[in-house]
């Protein structure tokens, strides 16, 4: 056998070789580990939340009047109540708070202070007195679809 002849099989083996190893891709490299993300100074600082006595939101739901047979008695704030005086009753705001009540149907507001607990019934969100519920056009034995909103914190106590 000539040179040729065995160089031949040995250069085919070594070109088959090399193309089967160009075919085939080159082992993943492994990533760089990603830095971290920046996180971007803050330009104002963060505005505190209002306290938890002060309802910010509007809350909404039925108003209604208190019976004239509680004119004279005490409220749960131990003022006695007066069918005549711009008060009423909320499930949680505290005494003492100032709440703009606008009747939704006619667009009529007032200004109340809370100085009792209620109204229990779901639907309600506050119990007016006569005065207070007669400034917003609801008669004495009706409710009306009202909207509340804090316009005044009860004041410190001593």
């Amino acid at each position: 056998m000539n040179n040729i002849s065995r160089i031949l099989p040995i250069g085919l083996a070594v070109a088959f070789s090399t193309a089967m190893h160009a075919q085939t891709p080159p082992p993943a490299a492994t990533p760089a580990p990603a830095a971290p993300a920046a996180v971007p100074a803050p330009t104002t600082p963060p505005v505190a939340a209002a306290p938890s006595s002060t309802k910010s939101e509007r809350m909404q739901g039925l108003a209604a009047v208190y019976s004239d047979k509680l004119d004279g008695r005490k409220t749960a704030s131990g003022q006695v109540f007066r069918q005549q005086k711009l008060t009423a009753a909320h499930p949680t705001l505290p005494f003492g708070t100032k709440v703009k009540v606008t009747n939704t149907k006619n667009n009529k507001n007032v200004e109340v202070t809370i100085n009792d607990r209620g109204p229990t019934q779901p639907d309600r969100v506050i119990d007016l007195s006569s005065a207070a519920a007669a400034k917003i056009s609801i008669g004495k034995k009706a409710m009306a679809p009202v909207t509340l909103e804090v316009v005044g914190e009860p004041p410190a106590r001593k």
